[in-house]
């Protein structure tokens, strides 16, 4: 159904967006539910008034999730050619509250190419429906080569 992408059929620049979701407290439960994670931001409107909030705050890690490839295109593009999600990491730039929609996209920004292999460094952002950035981060996929290189006569056995 998808044309499958290889190492090299990356480019830089190259954008894989994900469809926009808006936080619930029923998602913010759901996920309290699924990380065991109890601190009464994420679930106590009370509290998080108290506190000086605007309602229910996000979990970093519920942020994050909106950013999985798995969300959009990218990972029917590489059925045939992925090898491993190897790396993520992420920054949270402000708080996300119930009520806001997220506007999460992937985008090509490093390509390492190896012999037979290759890393595929994806930027990853969420904006909200203010425009505002949220999140930034990295993911990295180990990606098959849809041609290896030929070795190089550099190459030993102990390079």
């Amino acid at each position: 159904m998808f044309k499958q992408y290889f190492f090299e059929d990356f480019t830089l620049g190259e954008p894989f967006p994900i469809p926009s979701r808006t936080m619930t407290e029923a998602l913010f439960a759901a996920f309290q539910l699924a990380s065991a994670d109890n601190h009464p931001s994420h679930y106590d409107v009370e509290y998080c008034r108290r506190h000086g909030m605007p309602g229910l705050g996000a979990h970093g890690f519920q942020i994050l999730i909106q950013s999985a490839a798995g969300a959009g295109w990218f990972p029917h593009l590489v059925e045939d050619s992925m090898k491993g999600f190897i790396e993520q990491s992420s920054k949270f730039l402000r708080p996300v509250y119930a009520g806001d929609t997220l506007y999460p996209l992937l985008t090509v920004s490093e390509l390492t190419s190896g012999r037979t292999t290759g890393v595929v460094t994806l930027a990853s952002t969420i904006d909200n429906q203010r425009g505002e950035r949220v999140m930034e981060g990295l993911q990295r996929y180990l990606i098959r080569r849809r041609v290896p290189m030929p070795d190089s006569p550099h190459d030993s056995a102990h390079d």
